[in-house]
């Protein structure tokens, strides 16, 4: 049984308009300039305190932007001009992995877990993922817990299972988890970036991804 982790941010969702948007309204909140949206983009996948303190060193209001965010983003999220699509052909693979029973699917992300729960309701995902980490069950990536977490919870071991992302801390997670790296190029981190972070391979479409993962659909009888 092999276990298929993906990340969400970047990699099943495109939810860049939000999170800069986002973003700026926190630091407008604090008296502070916004990020560029490169800056923007080079912390997602990491927990909200990792991130904030990044962009604005240890000694920055990383609570009050965390909360301010969290403010900003739900607020955002509610306008049609910052939703948050599945990138071309994601949701289809997703579909496709689920019927296999030789198949097992996991989400690791920086999001809270309000979010993962919100994500998985509104794809009608409800019941597909063997197990979900998100920024309230592990230390922020790169750090492996994640990964580790998933494994136990889902009965797999390293050596079947595969982490999909974007970002390079994606990437650094599975190698320090001892499972295998798959980058996507449509996401926020350069592929010569998640290359040097670890990972074996970087596709460029949802279709070279599914080409990874050969094997039959679930019977439906």
């Amino acid at each position: 049984m092999k276990l298929i982790v993906f990340d969400v941010d970047g990699t099943l969702v495109d939810s860049q308009h939000l999170i800069v948007a986002a973003q700026g309204m926190a630091f407008a909140e604090h008296g502070l300039a916004a990020p560029s949206r490169t800056e923007s983009l080079s912390v997602v996948g990491l927990s909200l305190p990792q991130a904030f303190r990044r962009l604005v060193g240890e000694d920055g209001p990383i609570e009050g932007l965390s909360e301010s965010y969290k403010r900003a983003f739900n607020i955002l999220r509610l306008d049609p001009n910052y939703e948050e699509p599945l990138f071309p052909g994601m949701g289809e693979l997703v579909a496709r992995l689920h019927a296999r029973d030789d198949v097992r699917l996991g989400i690791a992300t920086g999001k809270a877990r309000r979010g993962v729960d919100r994500l998985i309701e509104t794809h009608g995902w409800t019941g597909w993922f063997a197990t979900t980490q998100s920024a309230d069950d592990a230390p922020s990536k790169p750090d492996p817990a994640m990964l580790v977490q998933a494994m136990a919870a889902a009965g797999a071991e390293p050596g079947a299972t595969v982490m999909i992302g974007d970002t390079t801390y994606d990437m650094a997670m599975a190698v320090s988890a001892g499972v295998a790296a798959i980058g996507v190029a449509w996401g926020y981190h350069p592929v010569g970036a998640l290359f040097g972070a670890g990972a074996s391979i970087v596709v460029d479409s949802a279709a070279d991804l599914g080409a990874l993962f050969p094997g039959p659909a679930r019977d439906p009888a």
